[in-house]
């Protein structure tokens, strides 16, 4: 039996160790750690509760305006501070601007390169990647000339000797599976994806005032002007018209390109659809309110728990019953490791009793990861957009409903083929299809608003601290790109006293509770394929497939300054 060791997965955000146990060809258990520790919480205390957000979204250098938005949420609950709808309006734009973005980027630039063999381009006939590509799509870009195009640019980067993150990857490997002409394709796709991402996230900087870390964000709304009448105002019927042309141009990306090599490059990999299960339990907090966050019923994306793979029954969600463990983590709490701790009674205290780096193994009996164990009523969750698919889907959600039948009956697969590493691949690009859809309808509305006068982004009613109670707590909740994501604060005397944040890495790349149950990944890799010990890419498909940041779920720097470049040990 051997024991495999990815030391860092690369192609996320921070920092990720897998080991795998490997059996006659397959993964027989897996273990997941992060290897930094984050300390933003107790940089938080002390501090004035308005300024959270700040802070707060410090935890990412990636997913800033989601952490924000927790933040303000947070303790706008504890405080009893409604926002006004213009401020709900600007703030599910950017929120969903920075799902539709991510998703793209996920694809294309963190996890395509699992699926794609770049050197098999090199092969491919442009004319008939030209024929494949207009058989799928009527995006304008799909000509022979423009893939020869491709090709010779990426011809010139080898004869360089410059291949940049080509340069590592595991070409040639047995598993991959797609001709040399849909290799092209994905390549020429891949570099498309570098523009339209970078003009899309104008959205945020034109609402934010800059991405990332946005500076528009206020407990009580946002700080973001309205005047239908005023050319210095941040909206403004212009930036109504530029907000709609990105939009625009980012839905046409979406429905023309990253939908289209989805279905197209799934094709290919059936078999993906049965491998990387998982738990089988799903959760989402919902998301993008109308007007009340306090309404799940109006949320846009609904929140819900699936367990067992039950498509039949939705069961709701109770934040009370949310619960971090640290049996296997290198924190500890006053009480005891082995119970779990609910997030507003949360502890952020570090004892690391690992290995120093470099070492062979973990030592998995006890402590061996810097993510805590989330805890759903005693269970193990996997989120994300597969889990928002899962939930709007059973709940009844017929844009959803449209959107996932329509997928399956085109791969001719069943229901239960999105519970699978393909799936959340496919998940996240039929959630991006509609998000982005549903953007300009939100800027529709803001615009309207601003005709008839409602100009009101901000609700200053308890912003000052005197009027609140002497103690108080809250949580804000929110569907990031990567899933459920929850802040928790106590305030007292008006300063913060205590603060937590659970990410969805934290419930998907947690180690083993106190129970011996696995987090997702941990889990999703029970039984993959590998072909090849040495180069186990099928790990990193399932791996990738759940978008990690680590740098949300842990967060520290090495001391001596020392580099890593990803390895494969097999021992």
């Amino acid at each position: 039996m051997a024991r495999i060791v990815i030391d860092p997965v690369t192609r996320i955000e921070g920092h990720l160790r897998i080991e795998v146990e490997v059996e006659g060809n397959k993964v027989n258990d897996a273990w997941s750690s992060g290897t930094m520790f984050r300390g933003i919480e107790k940089i938080l205390r002390g501090r004035d509760p308005r300024e959270a957000w700040i802070w707060a979204q410090r935890i990412c250098g990636v997913c800033t305006t989601v952490h924000a938005l927790a933040s303000v949420r947070a303790v706008e609950d504890a405080l009893g501070i409604e926002v006004p709808e213009n401020a709900t309006l600007i703030r599910n734009i950017i929120a969903g601007t920075q799902n539709v973005q991510d998703h793209i980027i996920h694809f294309y630039h963190l996890h395509a390169l699992d699926w794609v063999d770049v050197t098999l381009a090199l092969k491919a006939d442009p004319a008939k990647t030209s024929q494949i590509a207009q058989s799928i799509s009527d995006w304008p870009k799909s000509s022979t000339t423009y893939f020869k195009a491709v090709q010779d640019r990426v011809k010139a980067l080898v004869s360089s000797g410059q291949l940049s993150l080509f340069s590592s990857g595991d070409w040639g490997h047995p598993a991959y599976k797609l001709p040399p002409e849909v290799n092209l394709l994905a390549v020429a796709h891949y570099i498309e994806a570098l523009e339209v991402q970078r003009e899309f996230i104008r959205v945020q900087a034109v609402l934010g005032g800059k991405n990332p870390h946005p500076q528009t964000f206020l407990v009580g709304g946002m700080a973001t002007s309205m005047d239908g009448n005023e050319p210095d105002a941040v909206i403004n019927p212009e930036r109504i018209t530029l907000l709609n042309q990105l939009v625009k141009n980012a839905q046409t990306f979406v429905q023309q390109v990253y939908v289209p090599d989805v279905m197209a490059i799934a094709g290919f990999y059936k078999e993906w659809f049965e491998i990387g299960v998982g738990i089988g339990n799903y959760m989402s907090y919902g998301d993008f309110p109308t007007t009340n966050i306090h309404d799940p019923a109006g949320f846009m994306v609904p929140r819900g728990i699936i367990l067992g793979r039950d498509l039949a029954n939705v069961h709701p969600v109770d934040p009370g019953q949310i619960a971090e463990y640290v049996t296997h983590s290198w924190y500890t709490y006053e009480e005891g490791d082995q119970a779990g701790k609910p997030p507003a009674q949360g502890e952020t205290s570090p004892k690391y009793t690992g290995p120093r780096p470099p070492y062979e193994f973990l030592n998995t009996d006890e402590k061996y990861s810097w993510v805590k164990s989330p805890r759903y009523s005693g269970m193990a969750m996997e989120v994300g957009p597969l889990a928002r698919t899962l939930v709007a889907y059973a709940s009844g959600k017929q844009q959803v409903k449209a959107a996932v039948d329509g997928a399956l009956a085109q791969l001719k697969l069943p229901a239960t083929a999105l519970f699978s590493t393909m799936g959340r691949i496919a998940a996240r690009a039929l959630e991006a299809q509609i998000l982005v859809g549903q953007l300009s309808e939100w800027v529709a509305k803001l615009d309207d608003n601003m005709a008839h006068g409602d100009l009101k982004v901000h609700n200053g009613d308890k912003w000052n601290p005197d009027s609140w109670p002497k103690s108080c707590q809250g949580f804000g909740l929110e569907e990031a790109p990567r899933g459920s994501l929850g802040h928790w604060v106590e305030i007292e005397d008006k300063k913060i006293v205590n603060y937590q944040a659970v990410v969805p890495s934290t419930w998907n790349a947690g180690p083993r509770d106190g129970k011996g149950q696995r987090g997702a990944y941990e889990s999703a890799l029970q039984g993959t394929p590998i072909a090849d010990p040495n180069r186990p890419l099928e790990v990193l498909r399932t791996v990738h497939s759940f978008d990690p940041c680590l740098a949300c779920a842990v967060h520290v720097v090495q001391a001596d300054g020392t580099a890593y470049g990803r390895k494969a040990l097999v021992l």
